[in-house]
């Protein structure tokens, strides 16, 4: 792995010199503007809208605009004297528990090894946080954007996520359109209840697969072979005004087929994702729309929801 950084933590009077890596890499599939009538992908250039013409590197400097069209320079000096990029120190500030820290805050995650000859306060740091549970708040500078971090034990590493300071977390207050004064009817919620219980699980991360990624990989391959690609539009699906109804239909789609004993019992059945509907006028409340079913069931029982 690519370094990305180098300095050393500390906490107290202990000095741990550390690489940092990169925990994560972005697989998103990465596109080109092409000129359709040539077929060329197009360049982007630097190009002053006064003097008309092209800009070079050396000539470019950054602005802040502090009224419309006025701006106050700064060097790259400048910046680099105001930025605390020179500090390649990782200075614990406090230990708190991870549970303390909602995961909004959470930003990218790096991993930490040893540096020189720092593995054994790297094995001490490492072992004392994992005994007491803690993890430690500290701050750090990388590419010049100074950032909270966590630094935490996984598995036998020590890793640092960057973190949103308080001020750049929006309110939930500034949330548009969220429910008020409304009353959750009780059947509704333990049914409700009973289909979380039902769908839950445990994380396993590897079950899970970028669909997208995967279906535009198959597209990809099929144009450069030159054959013909063509999706199936997807099936619409019917609103179910009734959230009982949903509710009932979700928890009976989620239950495996009772098997008659003389026969062989059949595949279980994975559970069969629901889609969100408009909410009702009597209770605004969304409403799931299960897919339409082949096998017989009984009749759902009104209710006043």
């Amino acid at each position: 792995m690519h370094t990305v950084w180098k300095g050393a933590i500390s906490f107290g009077l202990v000095h741990v010199p550390v690489k940092m890596f990169s925990a994560t890499e972005d697989k998103d599939i990465s596109m080109r503007y092409i000129h359709n009538v040539c077929g060329s992908p197009l360049a982007y250039v630097r190009k002053c809208p006064s003097c008309d013409i092209e800009v070079k590197w050396e000539e470019i400097t950054k602005g802040y605009e502090y009224e419309k069209g006025k701006f106050v320079l700064f060097e790259k000096e400048e910046l680099e004297q105001l930025s605390d990029q020179a500090n390649k120190n990782i200075a614990i500030l406090d230990f708190v528990n991870l549970t303390d820290i909602d995961p909004i805050y959470f930003q990218k995650t790096y991993y930490l090894s040893p540096d020189q000859a720092g593995g054994n306060a790297y094995q001490l740091l490492m072992t004392a946080m994992r005994d007491t549970g803690k993890i430690g708040i500290a701050k750090i500078s990388i590419r010049s954007k100074s950032s909270l971090a966590a630094i935490r034990v996984l598995d036998e590493c020590l890793a640092i996520e960057t973190i949103f300071y308080p001020d750049e977390i929006r309110q939930v207050s500034q949330v548009p359109n969220l429910p008020e004064n409304i009353t959750v009817n009780d059947k509704e919620l333990t049914m409700a209840k009973m289909l979380i219980d039902q769908l839950s699980t445990p994380f396993e991360p590897e079950k899970y697969t970028d669909d997208y990624r995967v279906r535009l990989l198959d597209a990809i391959n099929h144009k450069v072979a030159g054959e013909e690609f063509k999706v199936a539009p997807a099936k619409p699906e019917t609103s179910v005004v009734d959230l009982m109804a949903a509710l009932q239909a979700s928890i009976e789609a989620t239950q495996p087929i009772p098997t008659d004993p003389g026969k062989p019992p059949a595949k279980k059945r994975a559970p069969r994702k629901t889609a969100a509907a408009t909410g009702t006028e009597d209770t605004n409340i969304p409403v799931v729309t299960p897919k339409p079913k082949k096998r017989k069931t009984a009749k759902t029982k009104e209710t006043g929801a």
